[in-house]
């Protein structure tokens, strides 16, 4: 009986983090496609990402200590990916549709929110199908931040990320068990 309530438990908390993980992708989206950007390309878009990758980078370390004391660190890293990865390519997004808009041939064919959106996640995900392209100097200097960028967000964050979810799972373990008699 007491084995079938912890297991009750354990899917209500996996539905949960479920549905909050949706939540937060839908929220973010709709937010993007919601906002008003109209205030065209210029120092205040660059200094508005620069503080959303700022933002970005303590939401990250702000969610590896929340993985590492979770009740179930695996799923609170899969909320954490649900928040970030949206958060960071909606940033880029709206730079990029900024940049198109304000700039018109920036990129191969001008870019409304859904194309900003496909082409920041062409570029997270590495495919680069070619079909939009940066063709200004701006275009393609924020394209590479974002690239570089990537390779921090997929190396370092998941890696800590990864290693949040052990350190939780390793205290977990122990006290579950206790010290002496982790398995």
């Amino acid at each position: 009986m007491e084995r079938n309530a912890a297991g009750q438990r354990r899917q209500r908390v996996m539905w949960a983090s479920a549905l909050r993980s949706l939540a937060s992708v839908v929220l973010l989206t709709a937010l993007f496609y919601l906002a008003p950007l109209d205030s065209g390309f210029g120092a205040l878009t660059v200094v508005t990402l620069g503080f959303g990758m700022v933002l970005f980078g303590l939401l990250a370390a702000w969610q590896v200590a929340a993985i590492a004391h979770a009740e179930y660190p695996r799923l609170r890293a899969m909320e954490a990916l649900a928040t970030a990865v949206p958060l960071f390519l909606v940033l880029f997004s709206a730079t990029y549709f900024l940049l198109s808009d304000a700039v018109p041939g920036s990129f191969t064919e001008p870019l409304n929110r859904t194309d900003a959106l496909y082409f920041t996640v062409t570029v997270f995900a590495t495919v680069g199908f070619g079909d939009i392209v940066p063709t200004t100097e701006t275009g393609r200097v924020l394209t590479t931040l974002q690239m570089v960028v990537d390779l921090v967000v997929v190396g370092i964050i998941a890696k800590a990320l990864f290693g949040a979810v052990r350190i939780g799972m390793r205290r977990r373990r122990s006290e579950t068990f206790g010290p002496e008699e982790e398995p």
